[in-house]
């Protein structure tokens, strides 16, 4: 096996995009391509994921066919422990990755861009500036509180859907407290999924409690927020999370802390940023929702080429963590 593909981290959270060596996945959707991954190419996520090619917070990504000719990308997610929903920072590096390589045109100004994701259609405008890529803005899919002040066994969170459902709660976020961070992660989505069943109610495949977003206040004009999700199989995000930013923008709006329009500054455990702010209502099967905005910016790292040695023992690589 030889695996082609090209490295990006957004705000310091790593992002592997497959560009050759391997079948793409295979449906008439996107949600199809993202069982046929599974189904048929879960052994090209672990070899690309996995030690000793990656690592335990390693995240990246198929690029696929768009649901249809009005979008200019598709795309599957892939991370230690499977197949997400959504990725903000995936979507704003794959959008980077796509006017780098000229799969799209780019043009000094705002090009617009449409990318299929898992969660729905997604629309993203990126500022060329002589010739290169600043930043991305994407327009997420609605957001809404799922449950507001659930009583877990010894604190109070906040459930809500940004293109995948997060836990909200309230702690200190330093690198020191990372180890005990990850615990309280597994522990808290496990207690979430223990009270109810998180299931969206328009597509059934989207559900279940995807990561915790800890937060703590930092600063009031803007609003700034410092967080640090935790997500999947104990996998920590060093960008700030962009759909789990979605999912505080919709906890900030409906509580009135973040007035409609203005920016939150979210930072994220190695101090780096995005920018985001809710610009529209929406409404799922009858639930309040709103439309936000993330802006972010992606940074290429690498091109590889992945082999294996057919005598290698660890062929599906291991994870320590």
């Amino acid at each position: 096996m030889e695996i082609r593909a090209v490295d990006y981290h957004t705000a310091g959270e790593p992002f592997r995009i497959v560009t050759g060596g391997t079948d793409a996945p295979r449906g008439a959707t996107i949600l199809d391509k993202r069982r046929d991954a599974l189904d048929r190419l879960d052994h090209v996520r672990r070899f690309l994921v996995h030690e000793p090619r990656g690592h335990a917070d390693m995240y990246g990504c198929f690029v696929v066919e768009p649901n249809d000719g009005e979008a200019d990308l598709g795309v599957v997610f892939f991370h230690n422990a499977g197949y997400s929903t959504a990725c903000g920072h995936g979507t704003i590096a794959l959008v980077t990755w796509a006017l780098d390589e000229g799969l799209v045109e780019r043009e000094d100004g705002e090009t617009r861009v449409v990318v299929d994701v898992p969660s729905g259609r997604i629309e993203t405008w990126v500022r060329v500036e002589d010739g290169s890529v600043l930043s991305v803005r994407f327009r997420n899919v609605p957001s809404f509180v799922w449950a507001h002040g659930v009583e877990l066994s010894d604190r109070v969170v906040d459930v809500a859907f940004g293109g995948a459902f997060y836990v909200s709660a309230e702690e200190r976020v330093e690198p020191g407290e990372l180890p005990r961070l990850v615990e309280l992660g597994r522990r808290l989505k496990r207690e979430v999924e223990e009270w109810q069943d998180v299931v969206h109610p328009l597509e059934p495949e989207l559900r279940d409690v995807y990561g915790v977003v800890f937060w703590q206040e930092e600063a009031e004009d803007p609003l700034t927020q410092r967080n640090v999700t935790v997500f999947a199989d104990g996998e920590v995000d060093r960008s700030p999370c962009g759909s789990g930013t979605s999912a505080r923008l919709v906890l900030l709006d409906r509580s009135g802390r973040l007035p409609r329009g203005a920016e939150l500054r979210h930072l994220g455990i190695v101090d780096t940023e995005f920018r985001g702010r809710v610009v529209g209502d929406a409404d799922v099967a009858g639930i309040p929702a709103v439309i936000t905005e993330v802006e972010g910016s992606a940074y290429r790292t690498g091109e590889h080429v992945f082999t294996l040695d057919p005598r290698d023992p660890l062929a599906d690589g291991f994870l320590l963590r």
